[in-house]
């Protein structure tokens, strides 16, 4: 199956072209959707600059948008942040924000000198993938422009589930459930508090309230929220209000790829392979990681794709029936596996989702437990695995699941289909087009 083309988006006649800037940080799987949506937006008449960490850069040329770079480097920012989890500690609240503060508590200076810079106050819109606003909300509000939040992760307050962001799945109820977003803006905002204060002081803006930044304001204000998530994945709550959209997943059109000899020689030589790959999560021990998913393989008779990725799996000896890949589309390959095993990010879970075959998820951390969680309530896959808990002995068992169990496989493909019928960024951008209109 090919990669699903997203249809052209022809721009209204006669309307002067805004520039729109739109801000995504993170790793790829958080900056992939939201080029996916600026390139939409571009082929729909708009001028769109990508303000993204610098290593991005080719990622965002490549699409022919605008690139305004953010110092920091993805991976070694996301190594500081999981540097707790490999130590063997697991999903663990404590360690994840003490990540979070190591990663983004020393750069927040270079962050609010880079959202100052005069190139960017010719923005007629500001779209950011940041949460709570920062830095774009204020940076829209100085320039006297729209603001539209972007999102490939629920956080919107909802008594359905606990904040996706939180590690772990456990919940008391809605109540508890609530409290949670309660509890993750805390933890998000104060890191950034006096960064964004004096961002906002420099712009000429009063500070933002001492608890809660401008979150609460933003909510009050009804401040559109836009969503690049299914709507069939993540249903919408009565709760969020008209303001929050779901689209649908923003995919970026890879359909140019071409394969190499060795992989389409691969797949062509034997039945469908099972995918592994943790993406832009590090691993402590390559090496071992790969034995023991070279073990889990031989013990299910499956064939295997291993996914380099930040995880360095594959780099040893590997035999005939395994090949170690750096790179293929997610949209071309996951259709082609008999199974996936992945690391549960927002990105690479829609794509497994939109594939057709059965998936595992393997959470690290973050959001990452809320996918395996609601993959695995979808009826597409077996419970996720935590990596601090990864077994050789599980991994085959999951694997023997995914290939063997027919109503799994048959739900997998039911899924595939009503989610080919959702056009995500052609919806994102109608909805885009009217709030600027």
């Amino acid at each position: 199956m090919d990669a699903v083309r997203t249809r052209e988006i022809a721009a209204p006649k006669g309307t002067a072209m805004k520039k729109l800037t739109l801000i995504a940080v993170g790793s790829r799987g958080d900056i992939q959707p939201i080029v996916a949506l600026g390139r939409g937006l571009a082929q729909a008449g708009y001028a769109v600059r990508m303000v993204t960490l610098e290593d991005f850069a080719p990622l965002v040329r490549a699409q022919g948008l605008d690139f305004y770079p953010i110092p920091g480097d993805a991976q070694a920012l996301t190594g500081q942040m999981m540097a707790g989890q490999m130590r063997g500690r697991g999903l663990n609240l404590l360690v994840m924000y003490r990540g979070i503060m190591r990663t983004f508590g020393a750069i927040t200076r270079s962050y609010a000198e880079a959202f100052a810079a005069d190139s960017l106050r010719d923005s007629d819109a500001v779209l950011s993938q940041l949460p709570g606003g920062f830095y774009g909300y204020d940076l829209a509000e100085a320039l006297g422009v729209p603001y539209v939040a972007l999102s490939v992760i629920p956080q919107e307050v909802t008594g359905a589930w606990p904040l996706a962001l939180l590690p772990g799945t456990f919940t008391l109820g809605p109540v508890y459930n609530r409290l949670t977003y309660a509890l993750g803006q805390q933890l998000a905002w104060h890191p950034f508090r006096a960064s964004i204060n004096g961002f906002r002081a420099r712009l000429g803006l009063p500070p933002a309230s001492f608890w809660w930044g401008n979150m609460r304001r933003m909510r009050r204000e009804r401040v559109p929220v836009i969503q690049g998530f299914s709507p069939q994945v993540i249903p919408p709550q009565p709760e969020w209000g008209a303001q929050v959209v779901t689209t649908g997943y923003w995919t970026l059109d890879e359909s140019d790829w071409t394969p190499s000899a060795a992989l389409v020689a691969f797949l062509e030589s034997g039945p469908p392979p099972v995918f592994v790959g943790f993406g832009s999560m590090g691993v402590s021990d390559p090496a071992r990681t790969t034995a023991l998913i070279l073990d889990a393989l031989k013990q299910s008779g499956q064939r295997g794709i291993l996914h380099a990725g930040w995880a360095q799996l594959g780099a040893s000896d590997l035999p005939d029936s395994v090949i170690a890949l750096d790179y293929a589309p997610y949209a071309w390959l996951f259709p082609r596996m008999a199974a996936v095993i992945h690391h549960g990010g927002s990105g690479t879970t829609g794509l497994a989702l939109r594939s057709g075959v059965p998936s595992l998820v393997i959470p690290f951390t973050g959001d990452q437990p809320f996918w395996g969680k609601r993959t695995h309530d979808l009826g597409v896959g077996p419970a996720a695995i935590p990596f601090a808990r990864l077994t050789a002995d599980r991994l085959a068992a999951a694997i023997r699941t995914m290939t063997s169990d027919v109503g799994m496989q048959a739900r997998a493909a039911a899924l595939r289909e009503g989610l080919a019928s959702e056009d995500g960024i052609a919806r994102a951008v109608e909805v885009i087009r009217a709030l600027l209109a």
